[in-house]
């Protein structure tokens, strides 16, 4: 005869374990104070190396770190802007804890995760919990540009949760929380952040492609697409071309229609960025475009973002 479970029980299992892994994760969390803003960051190593997101620090020189009414200089040790991670460096040894790091390929939806955040120096985090949505999604349209490979939950993230950690069951480190849009929590995957970190914790500087175009999705008529045989009903027409750049060395102009970019479909303004990777800096590539009613390649060398291009 089977036992019966009290659900009371089961109910304080639950909270008293969650309890206890919010305060074993308080020495691994600070918060992180720049001029424009609060934001939370998450302790690496016992370096000081210290994640967070690049938008809560973003045109700032000078960064504080904090953690129970404490506060210390930390320096910015670099950024990758388009992925939206800093890394910061206390500027002394610091009793923190560093995070355990879990492995972000291994989440499935329905997955219980928990999201913290300490933006106000307190001693003991603020957090929500939630399950994951999509472990592997595409967030459109966020500041501008589009994150692929974002774990999205349900966990709500107020003000101040951006370079939080969302961490699982075992308090290990899934992701770093950037944003809170649709209703979802969105992180960006501990795999992803690691490598990031590892770069910038190198002195390597994280490098995009650029073209030197202003642009954006359109429709292609279904008549032209049939007519140059293009199995695609989007693409992205070029408005302006930035002088020196090396779209207009390749020869781009005002009203082309991008359709392909290295072999690979461009459907819409945001497959650029996520095709504009550093392995294509400084490459001759091949670019497919629609103009007028003609289907042409053209071969461009992209530059690096920020490069003098005259």
């Amino acid at each position: 005869m089977s036992q019966l479970v009290n659900p009371l029980e089961v109910l304080k299992s639950i909270s008293d374990a969650t309890t206890a892994l919010v305060q074993k994760l308080s020495k691994s969390i600070v918060s992180v104070n720049s001029r424009m803003s609060r934001g939370t960051g998450v302790v690496l190593n016992e370096d000081g190396y210290i994640i967070t997101c690049n938008h809560a620090i973003s045109g700032c020189n000078t960064v504080k770190i904090g953690q129970g009414q404490k506060t210390f200089a930390a320096r910015i040790v670099g950024t990758d802007p388009y992925n939206d991670i800093a890394l910061l460096k206390a500027e002394k040894p610091l009793d923190f804890q560093p995070i355990e790091i879990g492995d972000s390929s291994t989440l499935e939806t329905g997955q219980f995760v928990l999201a913290l955040a300490n933006p106000f120096n307190r001693q003991q985090p603020t957090a929500t919990t939630g399950i994951i949505t999509n472990p592997d999604g595409t967030l459109r349209g966020l500041r501008g540009t589009a994150m692929e490979n974002i774990v999205a939950t349900d966990a709500k993230l107020n003000p101040g949760f951006s370079g939080g950690p969302l961490v699982d069951a075992e308090g290990k480190l899934i992701g770093i929380n950037t944003a809170y849009v649709w209703s979802r929590g969105i992180a960006i995957p501990v795999n992803k952040v690691k490598i990031i970190a590892d770069r910038l914790m190198s002195g390597r500087a994280i490098r995009k492609a650029y073209l030197g175009i202003v642009a954006n999705s359109v429709v292609i008529p279904t008549e032209i697409a049939d007519k140059i045989g293009l199995d695609q009903d989007s693409g992205v027409m070029i408005f302006s071309v930035e002088a020196g750049s090396p779209a207009r060395k390749a020869g781009l102009t005002m009203g082309d229609v991008i359709v392909q970019f290295n072999g690979k479909p461009v459907t819409n303004f945001y497959d650029l960025p996520r095709l504009l990777a550093e392995d294509v800096i400084g490459k001759e590539t091949e670019l497919t475009i629609i103009r007028g009613e003609k289907l042409l390649r053209l071969a461009i060398i992209p530059t690096a973002t920020g490069e003098n291009n005259e």
